[in-house]
């Protein structure tokens, strides 16, 4: 469970740091459903940009953010419907946005989530203590923009092959940056600073995005009930959610499949990752370029019992993809094969990982002959705005991108998709992957034998972590309310 105890001394400077910097903590009821937020603070975000260091931003992590980037109120859930004519499948693709966030990508929302427990409960103390996320990109990135809301220092930890606009926005945010050897699957890199750092005696605490469960349950409640009420608007008669796929980096994403689970009891979940590290599948290893997923190994907080698919994308796939969706020549292909103009220009809205777990939904639509009747969802975690580099670096690489290019793309990078690298798990594939997190987490980064028992044999070692959402709310309120700003 998400400990949730109470440091007296260290509460009382939290609450005075907030007072000063005017922050007041929406609750998970209010990121669920932002008619709950108090109208002095919708006033409030009429003159404040998206992207603003501004703490009543702090109010717009949640899926139901206006698209626009400046003064935005709230909607429903920013989503897209993807067609066949885009990806080939009878069964309909549902994607939730993730670009409408602050800085441009859900993450921050996880960040949220592993930052407030220890905020509101006096364990973290931001007037004295300096606040380290480690990541592989967009946690980091939300990491630092709430240590900036809140006034105090930071440090985030990110592999030195991310996307330049990740460093270009971090260096103007956090208080220091440090760029590990690797690419997105170097992870164990990013951990042995994390211990460099402990043992450095500054005054820091560590939020891991890979084992604080504040991320699991934010995209259990948040994520998984914003795909609910798409859902909810969304199925026609006959209809149902045939099953949910998240490519996994810190598997915070894939907790949003848990919660689907528990309401679509008959639906599946998967789990994919690159092909060219196949740590799920194969027990592999290996580099990359899906940015933020596929880390070489099991993240501690992915409920793997709960996992009934893995996959694996070739990292081709989505490069392809963004190619595709963002070149003159590709955009004039897709109208072509009749993908909808209105859709052609929100494309952008799909990031690299976003085009990954396209790629997964059609594998997984495939996998189990899913067509009409069927709905699977996933989410795009970001978009083309943190990647405009990349599209640089193709187009140095490869030359200008062609109509046959365009062609190969679609036809073999969407409508060529296969069910090669794909297992359905049984109960003895399941564990399998399970005990992978051992060398990890036990061996390397100090749980213990019993913790990891407990989370494959205890039968509410989960379930505990999700009812937490109201104590952790009533804890906000507390906190709100000493603060003295509402």
């Amino acid at each position: 469970m998400i400990d949730l105890t109470i440091h007296p001394d260290r509460l009382g400077r939290a609450i005075q740091r907030a007072r000063e910097r005017n922050i007041i903590i929406p609750t998970f009821a209010q990121q669920r459903n932002p008619a709950l937020i108090p109208d002095k603070i919708k006033a409030g975000l009429k003159n404040v940009g998206l992207w603003d260091v501004n703490p009543l931003n702090l109010f717009r992590i949640t899926w139901h953010n206006q698209p626009v980037v400046e003064g935005g109120g709230f909607g429903g859930v920013n989503y897209l419907e993807l067609p066949k004519t885009l990806t080939g499948v009878d069964a309909r693709i549902f994607v939730l946005v993730g670009k409408w966030f602050p800085t441009g990508a859900h993450k921050v929302g996880a960040a949220f989530g592993c930052l407030v427990p220890r905020l509101v409960t006096g364990q973290f103390d931001p007037s004295t203590q300096k606040a380290v996320w480690p990541s592989t990109g967009n946690y980091c990135r939300g990491g630092a923009y709430d240590s900036a809301l809140l006034g105090c220092e930071s440090i985030a930890i990110l592999p030195e092959g991310m996307s330049k606009e990740r460093f270009e926005w971090l260096s103007q945010i956090a208080g220091e940056v440090i760029a590990t050897p690797g690419s997105e699957s170097n992870v164990k890199e990013i951990f042995d600073k994390c211990w460099e750092l402990r043992r450095s005696g500054q005054n820091l605490m560590i939020f891991n995005q890979f084992d604080e469960f504040g991320n699991h349950l934010w995209h259990y409640d948040i994520t998984g009930h914003a795909i609910e009420e798409v859902l909810a608007q969304e199925l026609r008669p006959g209809e149902t959610l045939a099953g949910s796929v998240f490519t996994t980096g810190s598997a915070g994403t894939i907790g949003a499949g848990d919660y689907l689970k528990d309401i679509f009891p008959q639906s599946k979940l998967a789990a994919s990752e690159a092909l060219q590290c196949p740590t799920l599948l194969q027990n592999g290893f290996g580099a990359h370029r899906i940015e933020g997923i596929g880390d070489k190994h099991v993240p501690w907080i992915h409920n793997v019992r709960n996992t009934d698919l893995v996959m694996a994308i070739d990292d081709e796939a989505p490069i392809q993809m963004i190619r595709l969706f963002n070149e003159p020549e590709g955009k004039k292909y897709l109208v072509q094969m009749g993908v909808p103009q209105s859709l052609i220009t929100n494309l952008p809205w799909i990031g690299i990982s976003g085009a990954a777990n396209i790629a997964s939904a059609i594998k997984m639509a495939k996998w189990y002959e899913w067509g009409e009747g069927d709905v699977v969802v996933t989410v795009l975690t970001d978009s083309m705005e943190l990647y405009g580099s990349r599209l640089a670096e193709l187009n140095a690489e490869r030359g200008p991108y062609t109509a046959r290019d365009a062609a190969v793309s679609y036809h073999q990078y969407l409508m060529g998709l296969t069910t090669d690298y794909m297992e359905e798990l049984t109960y003895p594939a399941r564990k399998r992957v399970h005990n992978l997190k051992y060398f990890t987490w036990v061996e390397q980064q100090g749980k213990t034998y019993d913790e990891i028992q407990a989370q494959w044999y205890q039968k509410d070692y989960w379930t505990s972590i999700h009812d937490q959402v109201d104590e952790i709310d009533a804890l906000i309120e507390e906190f709100n309310a000493k603060v003295g700003l509402l």
